[in-house]
């Protein structure tokens, strides 16, 4: 499992709980005064997950109000960029003249090294918070610094897949191990800077490795998408892509896989978790693997076979579920 750190206010007593979560926010990205119509008796819950140099918290809690003031950031600066992606709630941000509204699945981007003041609503908020040290970002920083106040979407194009990123990270992080915290945190910081350099439309100063790493999981995002259509081919998935079908088989290459495994394995995965999902345990194994790509039954059971050592409906019938048994 990754590592993580949880902060939970029904911990404590009453009175410690603002002053506790005011510690928090000032070890997870930056010294902040806070202030809350709440402060009496605050509620918050956050989970500090490291990646490596990066790190990626979701939080929910009460309104707030957060400062970042010269007197604090001459205090410490822990020279990073912080990404917020708002999942339910909405908040306003301002950088002196500057100012923007946000709601839900808009990202807003501050600079640890400048004054900012944050408003949120009246409801509680919901979000992914992302912390990445600017030296990390191969973006020279004056192009960075132009992103805040952008909106940046988080339900299309490199937004989405990011997105989508910190969703997994926020859902569950026990499939990890340790060392993939680093790595993760590669992807992450890739993820981050290709939507700076598609906000500020400067792609073409982004290194090759990153522009790569990027179009990967572009694709890979595509792929998972489109996994129902039976026309998704390599030659399908490169045109989608405006790229070569030799290119798209060295991106894979590189992982140390095939487009088509790929693919197949993610139908795969899917149809396994569809054969153990209760609401689904009356659908025929042949309906289910037709829904994922396999419309020879033939084939499905061989390749479920070869990749979990268990035909699919022995897979049905080793899963719990309530009721009676699962349709075949």
């Amino acid at each position: 499992m990754l590592s993580e750190t949880v902060f939970r206010s029904e911990d404590l007593a009453v009175a410690d709980r603002f002053d506790a979560w005011r510690a928090c926010m000032n070890d997870t990205h930056a010294p902040l005064d806070l202030s809350s119509d709440h402060a009496a008796d605050f509620r918050a819950h956050q989970r500090l997950i490291r990646l490596g140099e990066a790190s990626v918290w979701p939080a929910t809690f009460q309104q707030l109000i957060f400062r970042r003031t010269p007197k604090l950031i001459r205090q410490s600066d822990p020279e990073v960029y912080h990404l917020s992606l708002l999942v339910k709630g909405e908040a306003r941000v301002s950088w002196g003249r500057q100012g923007a509204a946000y709601s839900a699945y808009d990202f807003h981007t501050n600079d640890s090294g400048r004054p900012y003041e944050i408003w949120t609503g009246a409801q509680p908020i919901t979000s992914v918070g992302v912390e990445v040290p600017k030296a990390l970002l191969p973006l020279p920083r004056n192009k960075a610094g132009q992103v805040l106040g952008r909106r940046m979407s988080g339900r299309e194009g490199i937004g989405a897949l990011l997105a989508q990123f910190l969703a997994q990270m926020a859902a569950d992080t026990s499939a990890y191990r340790p060392a993939d915290g680093p790595r993760l945190g590669l992807v992450l910081t890739d993820l981050v800077t290709a939507l700076f350099a598609h906000t500020l439309d400067a792609d073409s100063s982004l290194p090759p490795e990153t522009r790569t790493r990027t179009l990967t999981l572009r694709i890979k995002s595509f792929i998972r998408r489109h996994l129902h259509d039976p026309e998704l081919t390599p030659a399908g998935i490169a045109a989608a892509h405006h790229i070569s079908r030799s290119y798209l088989h060295r991106l894979f290459q590189a992982e140390d896989t095939t487009v088509s495994a790929y693919v197949r394995h993610q139908r795969l995965e899917a149809a396994r978790r569809d054969l153990v999902d209760p609401a689904l345990r009356t659908t025929p194994v042949h309906v289910i693997a037709a829904r994922w790509g396999f419309p020879r039954a033939a084939d499905f059971s061989r390749a479920f076979r070869a990749a979990y050592g268990s035909t699919p409906t022995s897979h049905r019938h080793q899963a719990p579920h309530p009721g009676t048994g699962p349709g075949r």
